[in-house]
């Protein structure tokens, strides 16, 4: 049997297999929030011509059936099919990388007081050439010169030392060793005849849970040499970490999620190089970030037990892996530094973020809070550290959302509905036509509906309040954007998800400040990073309760601060020992078997709070 596209595609399909899994064979990914259980109802395609079988017809419309939609993950064709792929449905994975140089991220090297020293490093040798009254071996030799050199303690792996005589001698006993520092030990990882110095590149990676980044650094000064990023094709596998987890080991899928990753890294790599006309000589090192999940799954170890309590993941603390192993085209002694997670839900990320905002070293009491797939919080200082993750859900990824979406082309970003005659104005990514509605849309809208009486402190639509209030399928909605051929809509449901999530992320703060006896007035500044905190309105995230009600210029957007921790790391040794000391430093509390935790959050499950006095501006804004 075949699928063909309208695009003209013609894609094999087997018997009894989905729509969703035949496309993905022939690299044609949609949207599967779910990772294909039928249940985020994202997979829609629309079967033109053609029998079908579906099991399920969750999250469809009995508009959308009339008109020929299906799930494509519970759909399998009975015969030859037509369909067409809504533009919404599509996840397109390949020919999405984006590149360009970035900020000059030196300045977070200046103000860590660390100077350009890269974990990895090249060293040229000049060897006395042996003779009969200099008769030691050619390892000898260079460990020798080494020791000469105030470097005493040297590994060298059994697979480098069939180079080195050949080197050797090829380089006229001058030769160039490519090292790795590690505990306090060199370790050769090439060794090239003559002076090789230069080129001499590091590879920056944040493996993110929606998207993947690569930076490209010049090693000899520590300038940042290109950026590539590329959405994460793990998501074919389900939007956040649960689902992926869930497909790696109850679907034994873990090798096609691990490959997946290896696989978009591989495509950056490759652009990189190709652009600047680099071969993989001249890569001396990896150094990857992300949350223990994404890590877990990078280098291809079972997450089980990630998510069965106690919550113990394979490891916190990685030793070093090299290029080959894990598949990574390059040259397969390239060492691959991972920096070490906390535990089960705050990663190296975490870690990377620490560091770049310097948290770590200061006297006063920061909040560190990474809001992206999923909300983790560090409180703490020079002195001490506590961390938490909220289970708050995709959701402001668009994933669990009836028009949700990620903050792409066509998502509405913003909102504001006028106090008076109670019209709605929107922006739109792109300036284009509007698709749906992003995270920062989401709060935007409901603080706006809050704020207008659309919404009262429960987060119930009031229907008598705008003609924009309407009985959906779901229950009641509000038009957001009336388009030509469907409405933008947030459904009761799709309001609810926001204000539980909300209530998760404003509990952490909570808890975490009570279990040590602060409140929010004794916090001095607060970073927010992540994707996500790029397009979020701090005042509009205040009255909606996600964040505590402080003074604005308290609040720091800090960026992708997963990559920057990692490009800090590659470029010095004495950051990346930071790095470690603060993944120990850490102290992880499991909100899940709080109490204190369960109580905060049925708090935070008003707007934006059961305690209106936390929120005094907001509620001098209410007239209360």
């Amino acid at each position: 049997m075949n699928i063909t596209l309208t695009s003209g595609k013609t894609v094999e399909a087997k018997e009894g297999e989905s729509i969703l899994d035949s496309l993905k064979k022939e690299g044609i990914f949609l949207t599967s929030s779910c990772g294909g259980k039928g249940t985020c109802g994202k997979c829609k395609v629309i079967v033109q011509s053609g029998n079908v079988s579906s099991t399920s017809q969750m999250k469809l419309s009995q508009d959308e059936i009339n008109s020929g939609y299906a799930l494509a993950c519970k759909t399998c064709p009975s015969e030859d099919i037509l369909i067409d792929i809504p533009k919404e449905s599509m996840l397109i994975v390949e020919g999405q990388i984006a590149t360009g140089k970035s900020k000059d991220l030196q300045s977070h090297l200046q103000a860590s007081g660390a100077a350009v020293d890269p974990i990895a490093s090249r060293i040229l040798i000049d060897l006395p050439p042996p003779s009969i009254d200099d008769n030691i071996s050619d390892l000898e030799r260079v460990k020798r010169e080494l020791v000469a050199n105030g470097i005493g303690c040297l590994r060298v792996p059994y697979r480098l030392l069939t180079k080195l005589g050949k080197s050797a001698r090829e380089g006229n006993w001058q030769i160039t060793l490519s090292t790795i520092h590690s505990e306090d030990c060199y370790e050769i990882t090439n060794i090239f005849p003559g002076n090789r110095t230069s080129p001499h590149y590091g590879i920056a990676i944040d493996i993110g849970t929606t998207t993947v980044v690569v930076y490209m650094i010049d090693l000899t000064d520590g300038s940042l040499l290109d950026v590539a990023s590329i959405y994460n094709s793990q998501i074919q596998f389900g939007d956040d970490v649960i689902t992926r987890i869930v497909n790696a080991t109850e679907h034994d899928k873990l090798h096609n999620i691990h490959s997946a990753i290896i696989s978009d890294i591989n495509n950056l790599l490759q652009l990189l190089m190709e652009t600047h006309d680099i071969t993989s000589e001249s890569i001396d090192c990896f150094v990857t970030s992300g949350n223990t999940t994404m890590t877990q799954l990078f280098l291809n170890l079972d997450p089980a037990s990630i998510r069965e309590e106690p919550y113990i993941p394979t490891a916190n603390s990685f030793p070093l892996a090299y290029a080959g192993e894990l598949g990574i085209k390059a040259n397969p002694n390239t060492p691959v530094y991972v920096l070490p997670c906390v535990a089960s839900y705050v990663g190296g990320d975490i870690v990377s973020g620490v560091l770049a905002t310097g948290m770590h070293k200061q006297e006063e009491v920061c909040i560190f809070i990474d809001i992206g797939t999923n909300g983790e919080i560090v409180i703490g200082n020079s002195e001490w550290m506590m961390s938490a993750a909220c289970s708050a859900g995709p959701c402001f990824e668009g994933s669990g959302m009836k028009h949700g979406m990620r903050a792409t082309e066509g998502a509405i970003e913003n909102v504001n509905i006028n106090r008076e005659t109670l019209d709605v104005e929107i922006e739109v990514i792109g300036d284009s036509k509007p698709m749906g509605i992003c995270g920062s849309g989401m709060i935007d809208a409901i603080s706006e509906m809050f704020i207008t009486g659309i919404i009262n402190q429960k987060g119930k639509l009031q229907k008598d309040k705008s003609d924009r209030v309407r009985d959906g399928e779901d229950g009641p909605e509000f038009v957001v954007h009336f388009g030509d051929k469907k409405d933008i809509v947030l459904s009761d449901p799709d309001i609810e998800n926001i204000v539980r999530a909300k209530a998760a992320i404003y509990a952490g703060f909570s808890t975490l400040l009570n279990e040590v006896g602060f409140t929010f007035d004794d916090v001095h500044r607060v970073y927010i990073a992540g994707g996500f905190g790029k397009f979020l309105d701090i005042d509009k995230a205040i009255i909606l309760g996600m964040l505590p009600e402080m003074p604005k210029e308290k609040f720091e957007y800090m960026g992708n601060t997963s990559v920057t921790g990692a490009y800090l790391c590659t470029l010095s040794r004495k950051l990346r020992e930071e790095a470690e000391e603060i993944s120990r430093q850490i102290t992880y509390v499991e909100l899940s078997v709080s109490n204190s935790f369960m109580d905060e959050y049925m708090s935070g499950l008003f707007i934006p709070h059961t305690n209106m006095d936390a929120f005094p501006g907001v509620k001098a804004l209410m007239g209360h």
